[in-house]
């Protein structure tokens, strides 16, 4: 489909003739089917004027677009998606970076009122909010940035945000005052921010779920919170959906499509393939110091190519080196990782939009919605975890149109740092164990239906899991195992500070909210300590501890109050009769550990995609395209400028030589510490994997960390060490 065009087969099955509604159907079959022809003519004129409304929404929006964005038309399947959003569909659109994805939403987001218009059934102080769900502080304020500028009323809750800041962004929420507000899947499961937006003057017209590829379990980067976004759609009863993604395969389209209730003639997309990007790929050595070769070639490649440059890196640290190195040899260079301060990692950023700053040394996070277009480079230093994430990336280069290169440096360690990052993730099936168990035990005496509490950075620590698989076990026991389900976390702790007004709405509103909240808040110096649970039972009157939260927070947005809340505890109802005996309960470790061994071998897998995608004896383009299940424009097999087209000849993948596993080297990392109950513990010490528990002992900081990072992972953990174990 060319640009502009519509999806032509979202209307076939609505194409009705009235002509040949009674084909074949004699006189006295007439009477018997005179109430379904009165309904095939009704549908034709609902199509008709579904048609003309379409029409209507198409000729709105492209409005929209040139007086507020100053765009003279829409690209690839902007128009499809946003008549569909108008209509209220829920649509899937899956476009490559830099594509235009945001318009999907933003114009709706703006159209709405119009759309309510003199005669419409709403009143301008109930035009609702569109809100979009986003992974990246960074990318929510660019965002909103870039729609301010367009005096387009929009803002996001983030941890950056000032208690101030966020009392004026609740004000504007209550009043109707915003179109658009960006926030994290995460907030979702904020007690406070869930009943406050139920409470929202004509609700949530539109949920944009941005990177919406995290939904899928299967995905390349998964993340157990969007799954709750789909139940926040129903609990908040959304008008319609729409998921964004630039890396979705058919398969994890699939799954986003089950996740939201999208038809298949719903799901727009369009090729990755930028005919002004060149993939290029050049074998690497090992850094050993600053002046090594691959950083001699590095400097020549900068030099040869000027301009707007990101360099992605794999660690932290790396990220800070490069910057190092580069601003030595005159480059405007700046790092950019998890690790640096907010502010610091703010002025990065603004400093390379604003062309301070020309190259930015990055971890995977930087570039998420950066709406740079002049981008000329991007580089790869190491190997990335996917070909989707390789794909998001090398996606910010040339927006503009003009000429850049990707460059891919190839070195013999590339394939160990994702090794690192992926085994990372599977704990020891005796840690898994003692997870499960504590989980069961904590949900002990519980009916179906209760709610049990856990806390999960306890849990953490308690049982050596980091993080990320500790939220998808618990995912995989309410989604797979359907033991129980995730509900909104609340936290243990409420206190606050009372402002000046606040004993002034005490005597002026007599309600029983108000008087449960001021009756059983204990003043301790500034704050007021309150136990919600105890508020809530004030009097037998029959309020709930949401009755209590949401007034709390109320009074927090209007100014009456400081809030804070802490201690968070997740919450979950037991959705079925749970395990009981030790045999039942190990059946379960049994399948999750399987589970999360296979997610393991499936990142190892990941990687050796992208290792096959640029070694392969293929179009590096093409092979890209293949990825997503769509091919090149014009079914062509060859893009022409990859560095496979030029030279016809696929790159040898570089041999990095595994030395064989020592009892001497063994023997010092036992030395080091007197753990033994884990053969995969020590297995993650002499490999370099941190985990909670590494970290605790800080045998991170110890000698024999990575002291075998060239080993065999597996027999270091199977063989060796189970044999000193």
């Amino acid at each position: 489909m060319s640009d502009n065009e519509y999806d032509d087969d979202v209307f076939d099955h609505l194409e009705l003739d009235d002509d040949d509604v009674f084909d074949d159907i004699d006189e006295d079959e007439l009477v018997a089917l005179e109430r379904p022809a009165k309904r095939a003519k009704t549908e034709a004129s609902e199509v008709e004027r579904n048609l003309a409304l379409g029409d209507s929404h198409i000729a709105l929006a492209e409005r929209i677009l040139s007086n507020q964005f100053g765009f003279k038309a829409f690209r690839h399947e902007q128009a499809a998606a946003i008549q569909h959003i108008l209509k209220g569909d829920n649509v899937l659109v899956i476009f490559p970076t830099g594509a235009g994805k945001s318009l999907c939403y933003q114009i709706p987001a703006i159209a709405f009122p119009e759309l309510d218009g003199p005669e419409g059934t709403r009143e301008p102080a109930e035009a609702g909010v569109t809100i979009v769900v986003s992974p990246l502080i960074a990318l929510m304020k660019d965002q909103v940035d870039v729609l301010k500028k367009r005096g387009i009323p929009a803002e996001s809750i983030d941890s950056s945000k000032t208690w101030e800041e966020l009392q004026m962004i609740y004000r504007a929420l209550a009043r109707s005052q915003l179109r658009i507000l960006y926030c994290a899947p995460e907030r979702l499961n904020n007690e406070g921010f869930v009943e406050t937006v139920k409470r929202i003057p004509g609700g949530i017209r539109l949920l944009a779920v941005d990177e919406a590829h995290c939904v899928s379990e299967w995905g390349h980067s998964f993340r157990p919170d969007y799954l709750k976004v789909a139940r926040f759609v129903d609990e908040i009863k959304a008008g319609r959906v729409v998921c964004l993604t630039a890396t979705a395969t058919p398969k994890v389209a699939e799954d986003i499509c089950k996740a939201f209730s999208i038809q298949p003639a719903y799901v727009f997309r369009t090729t990755p393939y930028r005919p002004n990007v060149s993939l290029d790929i050049m074998l690497g050595f090992h850094v050993k110091s600053e002046r090594d070769k691959r950083f001699e070639e590095l400097f020549r490649f900068l030099r040869a190519n000027p301009g707007p440059t990101l360099i992605y890196v794999a660690m932290q640290q790396q990220s800070e080196i490069h910057a190092k190195v580069l601003a030595a040899q005159g480059f405007k260079a700046a790092p950019f990782h998890a690790g640096l301060k907010t502010e610091v990692k703010q002025r990065t950023q603004d400093d390379f939009l604003s062309g301070k700053v020309d190259i930015v040394c990055a971890t995977i996070a930087f570039g998420m919605g950066i709406d740079k277009p002049d981008i000329r480079n991007v580089v790869h230093w190491d190997l990335s975890n996917t070909v989707e994430e390789y794909s998001q990336q090398i996606g910010r280069a040339g927006r503009d149109g003009k000429p850049s290169k990707c460059m891919f440096y190839l070195a013999p360690s590339a394939f160990y740092l994702r090794e690192v990052f992926a085994r990372g993730d599977l704990p020891s099936r005796s840690s898994l164990a003692g997870l499960v168990f504590d989980i069961f035990k904590e949900a002990l005496g519980v009916p179906v239906g209760g709610v049990f509490k856990t806390n999960h950075y306890r849990q953490q620590k308690d049982f050596d899991i980091r993080p990320s698989p500790l939220s998808i076990i618990y995912a995989t026991l309410e989604l797979h195992f359907g033991f129980i389900r995730a509900t909104t976390p609340e936290y243990s702790t409420y206190k606050f500070e009372a402002m000046p007004s606040y004993f002034g709405i005490i005597k002026q509103h007599k309600s029983l909210v108000i008087d449960a909240i001021y009756k059983n808040a204990k003043k301790k110096l500034k704050w007021y300590d309150l136990d919600v649970y105890e508020a809530a039972s004030y009097k037998n009157t029959g309020l709930t501890r949401g009755d209590i939260v949401a007034k709390l927070n109320q009074l927090d947005q209007q100014g009456h109050i400081r809030l804070k809340a802490s201690g968070l505890m997740n919450r979950y109802i037991v959705q079925k009769a749970l395990p009981r005996t030790h045999e039942d309960k190990e059946k379960v470790v049994d399948k999750l550990y399987k589970d999360l061994t296979d997610r393991e071998k499936d990142a190892l897998q990941r990687c050796k995609e992208v290792m096959s995608l640029i070694t392969g004896s293929k179009c590096f383009a093409l092979s890209l395209a293949q990825h997503f299940g769509m091919g090149l424009p014009k079914d062509k097999e060859k893009c022409g400028h990859c560095s496979f087209c030029l030279t016809g000849k696929p790159i040898q993948p570089p041999k990095l030589t595994v030395t064989p596993t020592m009892a001497s080297s063994i023997q010092k990392v036992l030395e080091a510490t007197n753990v033994r109950d884990d053969p995969r513990f020590l297995a993650r010490v002499a490999y370099g994997i941190r985990s909670p528990r590494v970290t605790a002992l800080k045998l991170d900081k110890s000698p024999v960390f990575r002291s075998l990072a060239h080993h065999d992972f597996e027999v270091s953990q199977s063989k060796s060490l189970l044999d000193y174990c």
